[in-house]
This record gives structure tokens, C-alpha cells and sequence, in this order.
């Protein structure tokens, strides 16, 4: 689990070397957020820079009294990946999907493989938590894969803290009861 952000500046400013700054400080978080869900590099690549484009385009509707950067960007990437992953699916059986693509050298990709890699324990959960149902399943997946604070996971889903609460016990409470282990013993088992 990783810890959530405590940061509560501006998000995505409109300078480029503000904006900068505030990519290298969250760009790394974003790409293991992506990685845990998706397992081709140069998928990871192309959604962590969406996420981050997408974060420009819809700046101003970041609240700091509402929870922090992280929260506010893993608000926009579940959206980004989750686009994605329908997308996929209706493009499946589509040949020719790599086209259009920029080209990673071999560095880029070995980096994205070493993060998908490291991201490999976070997928037995991922699993589990995938058989809850979707409001449960968003809750779950942003507190224990992700590590935000259940504050900062309402402020992403756009619910309430208390609403991500109960979520959250009832997600945990199903994993027990369908898996005999809570969401830390399903990490600790998978590494």
C-alpha cells in the first residue's frame, strides 16, 4: 500500500514550468496507478500522458479543500483507464492495433516492463477486489491497491467521505468472507 499524498496545491498549473514540476512530482505515482491495470508498456506510456493531458484540460475544476492532487489525478486516470479498457475490448479483434503508436526505445520499455513487474503483487488483490461490485470495487481498489486515504478516495470518486467508509467495511468484509483473508494478507500472500 502506498501512502497518500499530503500535498493540497494548486493542481495541473497553467505554466509550463509549474506544470513541470507538478508532472515530475506525481508522474511516477501515475504510471504504477497504471500499471496495476494495465500490462502492455506502451499502453502505460500513452495513458499515463493522457492522464496527464486530461489533468490540463480540466485544471480548473481541482478543489484543494476537497482532498489532494493524487486523489484528484487517480479521480481522472480510473476514468482514463477504465475508457481505455472499454475501448480495448471493442477493439479486440481488430487487427493493426499497434498502429498509430510512437515508438518506445528499448530503455523505455524496459523501464515500463520493470514497473509492470513491480506492480505484478498488487494483481492477486486486483482480482479479488475485481468479484466486488462496482461501488464497492472503486473504494477497495483505490484505498488498499493505491493507498489513498479514504478522504482522498471519496474526493476521486465524488462521494462521501462517510459513503467511502461504509463502502470500504462492506468491500472488506465480502473479501473475508469470499476469500478467508483481508485485503493486506492477499498482498503480503502474492509477493
Amino acid at each position: 500500500m502506498l501512502p497518500s499524498s499530503p500535498s493540497r496545491d494548486r493542481a495541473a498549473p497553467a505554466d509550463p514550468e509549474a506544470f513541470e514540476v507538478f508532472y515530475r512530482r506525481h508522474a511516477e505515482r501515475v504510471s504504477r496507478f497504471v500499471a496495476r491495470r494495465v500490462t502492455d508498456p506502451h499502453t502505460v506510456d500513452d495513458l499515463t500522458t493522457e492522464i496527464f493531458l486530461a489533468a490540463i484540460d480540466t485544471a480548473g475544476t481541482y478543489k484543494a479543500e476537497r482532498g489532494g492532487e493524487v486523489a484528484w489525478l487517480f479521480g481522472i486516470a480510473r476514468n482514463v483507464v477504465a475508457s481505455e479498457l472499454r475501448r480495448a475490448a471493442r477493439e479486440l479483434h481488430k487487427s493493426g492495433r499497434a498502429a498509430g503508436r510512437r515508438t518506445l526505445d528499448a530503455d523505455d520499455i524496459a523501464r515500463l516492463e520493470e514497473r509492470i513487474d513491480a506492480e505484478r503483487a498488487a494483481r492477486p488483490l486486483l482480482s479479488a477486489i475485481a468479484k466486488l461490485p462496482k461501488s464497492l470495487r472503486a473504494v477497495a481498489e483505490l484505498v488498499d491497491i493505491d493507498g489513498l486515504s479514504v478522504a482522498d478516495t471519496a474526493m476521486a470518486l465524488r462521494i462521501r467521505v462517510g459513503t467511502a467508509r461504509v463502502r470500504l467495511h462492506r468491500a472488506h468484509r465480502r473479501l473475508m468472507i469470499e476469500s478467508g483473508h483481508r485485503p493486506e494478507a492477499i498482498l503480503k500472500g502474492s509477493s
